[in-house]
């Protein structure tokens, strides 16, 4: 989304500005925060945005119409315009592939040059700080839960394993729908969450963040979306760069490394829990082997 293109005019920040000062306060705390929280708002209802700033929800049809806005719903296409179509996933491997040559060689240093720069934002103080927090919550864990949606759903259930062969029961929130709500009742107090979610604030995420907090479950956020809603509402923050995307297809295989680093580290962090594990999973694999007679 590029936010400097002159053709889109930013209705909303051009009203918020010129009446902001004919508000009163409570109408002034509700069009500061759509101000501020756009795209979140998009997937939000009034009684959803009431409820977070402790007001009514007549308060923020209020406000909005104080605007010059008919409602959330014209408020909402208003901020959708603003925002500009985001590519999809087919538009991005177009633009991909019309960058790269037909040399191979393109392609591998595409993709290598994308996970060095997450390697090298990785090694950053910021970074390895808010990973050592990470794996002090995840070492006080009853369970880990992981999130993501889509193609981060396949990592989950990836990690979800990595973490229970180390002896951390885990589960993958991956699904969506009734699925997720399924997955979500099995949350528990004294539970850790690894979240991976990037810009938008869609409702899975939401969904599931708003459980987390309700059962005081610490969240571990991986994104490269370090300004977004998710972030805010996050334990700890790990920046995660998908490549240097642009437009073009974001790279997995960076998150997975960070995840991994994070695996790696719970278990070197209890290594006895970790041995042990693997020796019974070990056993129990001899067990299975064909011809091996049970006791």
């Amino acid at each position: 989304m590029n936010r400097k293109d002159k053709s889109r005019v930013d209705v909303y920040g051009e009203r918020f500005r010129a009446r902001a000062h004919q508000l009163t306060p409570r109408l002034l705390l509700v069009a500061s925060y759509i101000n501020d929280n756009r795209e979140a708002v998009m997937e939000q209802t009034a009684m959803e945005i009431a409820a977070l700033l402790k007001t009514s929800d007549a308060t923020v049809v209020r406000a909005i119409q104080a605007l010059g806005f008919a409602g959330l719903r014209d408020l909402k296409q208003t901020l959708e315009h603003w925002f500009g179509p985001t590519l999809s996933s087919s538009e991005k491997i177009t633009t991909t592939v019309k960058a790269l040559t037909s040399d191979v060689n393109s392609s591998i240093d595409f993709v290598l040059e994308g996970h060095q720069h997450t390697c090298e934002i990785l090694s950053e103080p910021q970074n390895r700080y808010a990973l050592a927090q990470a794996v002090a919550l995840l070492g006080e864990a009853r369970q880990v839960a992981i999130f993501g949606i889509g193609a981060s759903g396949i990592l989950a259930e990836y990690t979800a394993r990595l973490f229970s062969r180390i002896g951390l029961p885990a589960m993958a929130l991956n699904r969506t729908g009734i699925n997720l709500a399924e997955q979500l009742i099995e949350l528990q107090r004294g539970d850790v969450l690894v979240m991976m979610a990037q810009k938008s604030a869609h409702r899975e995420g939401q969904t599931t963040l708003r459980e987390a907090r309700r059962l005081g479950i610490p969240t571990i956020l991986l994104t490269n979306a370090v300004d977004s809603r998710f972030s805010k509402e996050a334990s700890v923050v790990i920046h995660v760069p998908r490549g240097n995307e642009k437009g073009k297809i974001p790279l997995h295989g960076t998150v997975m490394l960070c995840l991994e680093m994070i695996v790696l580290s719970v278990a070197s962090t209890a290594p006895q829990r970790t041995i042990k594990s693997m020796k019974r999973i070990n056993e129990f694999h001899r067990g299975l082997k064909p011809g091996k007679k049970s006791a």
